[in-house]
């Protein structure tokens, strides 16, 4: 019953027999049962024919009837890209949305060259006599089609139809006029017997007459052409779609090959730091720079892609362009000390050398923070320690030694503080008789470098986690009553020293802002924060630094009022320690001072004794020391005031000094310092095993390796 119903040629819906109108659209019913060739008095060309097939997709438009619809619906153009049929008054196809080629009238004039007549005997024979004659014209009239098809100003269509050649080692198909595949680079190879061709000769093969049929005809040969046609047009469709297919496929397995080869050659060490400061590891970043890595390296393209994560990583990125990108406080100032700032080099200091045991340091700090019950509820450590380089390091080699100290210190800040006027080590009495040289610790360049270098001067270990600089701020927050009177009675003299005065207004809003940078990392401290720092260490704090600022000339721009003695007023004298901690100021940096235990602690019938370093509270005028936050019942008395609250003696040559005292070092900080100096003995080592390349060895270990190497 479904093999009877019409097709509606302008729905496509299928209806019943008995219907005269289509039920979806009502469309005319087509003249199925009627002779074409009865309704026309004339005989239709083959022209005409061809033109029908050229401009319909089933035999059903062809048997429409003549005028209304039907006759727009045998008007429609084929589209030369999908085969689709258009209406006339379309521009681009429906379907592919291809311009179209050429209207109907050009069309006509161009297929009447092709037109087969019944009259022309010549081309009879011919046809007769070749037994190929149907299959040339055949191919002919393709030839036609094609040219009437694409004209001058379609050549990228024409580019698109030129026949490619396939490469036998990946199979894309490239461009006739490609000597060497795009995608594998292998060269093209002559031209042989392809079951391409061996299909178009199948095609170019006499058609046979079937057993008892009639001989074809023109017309029959004609429009059984003009269906194979068809029928080629559409099998080269999805062939074309299955080589997409296939040469996707292999674009793909090129591609995985190329990601396996550059996963074989990359710099995993780098490519896990780039990927550790996006997934905030610093532990990745660490030994990327531990291993002689170089922060100003950036992304290549290959690295991008091997990456994969391209809202993250863009070619040409660093690891500082990460860390910014991504806020990270605690990262970026350890890449930018790598490039800018403390000599030149890799700094190994302890606590990257031994980077668990730093971390077991910090939360060991953290646990022993106190906060005291009553009116001043500020924080408080409840262990004291104080850093000091070991003894062993004289047991090393002096080449080693050498290494050990460009490694561990900040030789620019060594050299500018020991500049005249000298700030730090310019007095022979201390640093030569009394053994007393203070040497400057590599510290990270940022806006919480005090607060590492108080850590350093303690525990030998940076404040990472900013447990000092959460405790900083909670304690200025919470002990503002008692903080605030002192630090405006001690600015406002500073000020009149200068001759200007504040209003009350201004003098709360300079406070506020100088509480927000205690609560913000990476922000720069001034002179308050050092005072607070003295009540949670419980212990004085000598900063010796510059006097002036320098601007990037070299030209004294402004006073540095960093120099000088912290003291711990708030507390009473008997809950704080009377041994200090010295810092170093330059270039708005500060940097941990530390000296070195003496030779004889090396003694290991010495665990019971301490040792003593001296500070001097002079500077090189031989002036003591300005002590700051005095208030005005306080000024003059700084002398006696440094007495009370330090161990004080004078030395022979009249050099008022305080007493620095170096007990036996908590157990993880003894820990940690002798993994980090084992990483140099090892190199002592190799240096004085038989058979050493010396020069070599120590120029590879000089740019950073690793504990495993």
């Amino acid at each position: 019953m479904s093999a009877e119903k019409w097709v509606c040629e302008y729905c496509t819906y299928a209806n019943y027999p008995s219907a005269i109108k289509c039920t979806m659209c009502k469309g005319q019913k087509p003249l199925l049962s009627e002779d074409i060739f009865r309704l026309n008095p004339s005989p239709p060309p083959a022209a005409a024919l061809i033109e029908s097939s050229a401009l319909s997709l089933s035999n059903s438009n062809l048997t429409s009837a003549a005028g209304g619809p039907s006759t727009e619906a045998r008007c429609k153009w084929l589209c030369a890209m999908c085969t689709y049929q258009n209406w006339p008054r379309a521009q681009r196809c429906t379907q592919c949305h291809t311009r179209r080629d050429a209207d109907v009238q050009n069309m006509q004039e161009q297929l009447k060259a092709l037109s087969i007549r019944r009259s022309d005997p010549d081309l009879m024979a011919s046809n007769r006599s070749s037994p190929f004659g149907s299959a040339t014209n055949l191919a002919g009239s393709r030839a036609n089609l094609a040219a009437a098809r694409v004209s001058p100003s379609e050549g990228r269509q024409a580019q698109a139809l030129a026949p490619k050649w396939l490469c036998v080692s990946c199979t894309f198909e490239n461009w006739p006029k490609s000597l060497k595949c795009s995608m594998c680079g292998r060269g093209k190879e002559p031209p042989a017997s392809t079951p391409t061709e061996h299909a178009a000769q199948a095609t170019l093969a006499p058609p046979q007459t079937p057993p008892g049929g009639l001989p074809a005809s023109p017309e029959r040969d004609l429009s059984a052409e003009e269906n194979c046609v068809a029928t080629n047009v559409v099998n080269s469709g999805k062939r074309g779609q299955a080589r997409c297919l296939e040469a996707a496929n292999n674009c793909d397995a090129h591609q995985e090959r190329r990601l396996r080869q550059l996963r074989r050659q990359a710099d995993w060490n780098w490519l896990n730091a780039c990927m550790g400061v996006v997934e905030n590891n610093i532990g990745a970043v660490e030994t990327y720079l531990a291993c002689g890595g170089n922060p100003g390296r950036s992304l290549t393209i290959n690295e991008v892609t091997l990456l994969n994560r391209n809202s993250a990583f863009d070619v040409g990125h660093t690891l500082i362009h990460l860390a910014i990108r991504f806020h990270r406080e605690e990262m970026l100032p350890m890449l930018l000390a790598q490039i800018s700032g403390s000599g030149p080099g890799i700094k190994r200091v302890p606590s990257y050398v031994a980077p668990d045991l730093a971390a077991d340091i910090r939360r060991h700090f953290a646990a022993f923070l106190r906060i005291r019950k009553g009116a001043f509820n500020c924080h408080y450590v409840n262990e004291h320690a104080t850093f000091a380089l070991p003894a062993d390091i004289e047991e090393l080699p002096l080449a080693i030694q050498e290494q050990l100290f460009d490694e561990l210190l900040d030789r620019d800040a060594q050299k500018q503080l020991e500049n005249p006027p000298p700030a730090l080590n310019w007095s022979l009495e201390i640093t030569a008789r009394l053994g007393s040289r203070l040497m400057v610790l590599w510290n990270r360049s940022a806006g919480d470098c005090l607060l590492d270098s108080a850590m350093q001067a303690t525990w030998g270990v940076f404040d990472r986690d900013n447990v000092l600089r959460r405790a900083l701020a909670d304690s200025l927050h919470q002990c503002g009553h008692l903080f605030y009177p002192r630090w405006k009675e001690y600015e406002m003299i500073q000020a009149s020293l200068l001759h200007f005065t504040l209003a009350e207004a201004q003098w709360e809003e300079d406070w506020n802002s100088l509480l927000s940078l205690a609560s913000q990392p990476g922000s720069s401290l001034e002179q308050l924060h050092i005072f607070a720092l003295a009540h949670i260490l419980r212990r004085p704090i000598i900063v010796y630094g510059v006097k002036y600022v320098k601007s990037f000339r070299g030209e004294d721009i402004g006073y540095a009022r960093f120099e000088g003695l912290y003291l711990p007023f708030l507390w009473e004298q008997s809950f704080c320690i009377r041994s200090p901690i010295s810092l170093g100021y330059t270039r708005g940096h500060f940097s941990a001072l530390v000296p070195t235990e003496p030779y004889s602690r090396i003694d290991g019938a010495r665990d019971d004794a301490e040792d003593v370093t001296f500070l001097p509270l002079m500077d090189c005028e031989m002036k003591l020391l300005p002590i700051h936050f005095l208030t005005e019942s306080e000024m003059g008395r700084e002398e006696a005031i440094m007495r009370q609250w330090l161990d004080v003696c004078m030395t022979e040559g009249g050099l008022m000094v305080a007493q620095q005292r170096l007990h036996k070092r908590p157990l993880l900080v003894a820990q940690m310092l002798e993994e980090w100096l084992n990483h140099y003995r090892r190199i002592a080592q190799v240096i004085s095993a038989p058979f050493a390349r010396r020069p070599q060895l120590t120029g590879y270990l000089s740019d950073g390796d690793t504990d495993e190497e």
